[in-house]
């Protein structure tokens, strides 16, 4: 027996209303749709529902002994349906984000706060590891979603855009460029440079950018922790190229950034699995983490 729900609703609508004209208007279709629906029902149930004339439409024995019962059933459904979206809604649980270094120190302050207040009842937990590990951690479903650098590669995943986050230099006071407004690129060409290391996804950006100028940088050191690379330049061992949500610069160093020219940026995305669907509380989650302003660039270093 072959039957649909929607057969089932034109047929309750056509007997409540009494015409296939008013249950038509009721249900949003055309007559024709809600006179096919109930004709397929008959066919599938292989009885005479309703008694069709130019006038009025009478429901037959059989149909009168079956509408009360289906609309008993999909009352039944409809309470189901919506004690389920209920259930979705309450938004519990466990919710695990990763994210790289630099962006956790930006942004998942603000978003494991926001989270706290706005959905008291989900725990949502960071898991701060390298670019090339979060991705690994969103592909094998060990977390929920993902807060990282735009990957290279999108195969599989998908990637909703969040954010740009420019490239700046950094270095000692006493350093030749460190007095100036701004530090062109060009400028960067042979100078000792510290920088992060490949398993993070700023430095094919970086690298890419290099290339881009014309410039070939003297990498001394690479490093895994932007808080690592401000040690080593602290500790005169080259000058470095960062982000600006890895400023800022430790407290009391003897530090400073410079904006580089022209502009470079680097795009802040959330990503997830794009064969998965995210739970009632990750897609809550995701939704807010969405709509929530970011903080403000660094003010220009004077």
């Amino acid at each position: 027996m072959n039957y649909t729900l929607r057969q089932l609703r034109v047929f309750l609508a056509v007997v409540g209303h009494g015409s296939f004209s008013r249950a038509a208007d009721a249900v949003g279709l055309t007559q024709p749709a809600v006179s096919r629906g109930v004709a397929e029902l008959e066919e599938a149930l292989g009885v005479r529902l309703l008694d069709r004339t130019t006038r009025e439409v009478v429901v037959t024995d059989a149909g009168q002994a079956l509408a009360p019962a289906i609309e008993r059933l999909l009352g039944q459904l409809d309470d189901t349906l919506e004690e389920t979206r209920q259930l979705g809604e309450r938004y519990r649980g466990r919710v695990v984000i990763a994210s790289a270094p630099t962006i956790s120190a930006r942004l998942m302050p603000l978003y494991v706060s926001t989270c706290a207040r706005q959905y008291p009842d989900i725990r949502l937990s960071v898991r701060d590891n390298v670019q090339a590990d979060g991705l690994e951690q969103i592909r094998a479903g060990a977390v929920d979603f993902g807060v990282l650098i735009d990957p290279l590669a999108h195969e599989g995943l998908t990637i909703a855009p969040l954010a740009t986050d420019p490239f700046c230099f950094v270095c000692r006071r006493d350093h030749p460029l460190a007095n100036a407004d701004s530090v062109p690129w060009s400028a960067l060409d042979g100078i000792p440079l510290v920088l992060l290391d490949f398993a993070s996804g700023s430095r094919p950006l970086i690298d890419r950018i290099f290339a881009s100028h014309g410039v070939a940088p003297s990498v001394v050191q690479e490093l895994g922790h932007s808080a690592s690379v401000f040690g080593m330049v602290e500790a005169g061992i080259g000058a470095s190229v960062l982000p600006s949500f890895s400023l800022p610069l430790p407290a009391a160093s003897p530090l400073v950034w410079r904006p580089l020219t022209p502009r470079e940026e680097r795009r802040i995305v959330m990503v997830c699995r794009e064969d998965r669907s995210l739970s009632p509380s990750a897609a809550a989650v995701w939704q807010m983490v969405q709509s929530l302003p970011l903080p403000a660039e660094p003010a220009m270093p004077q």
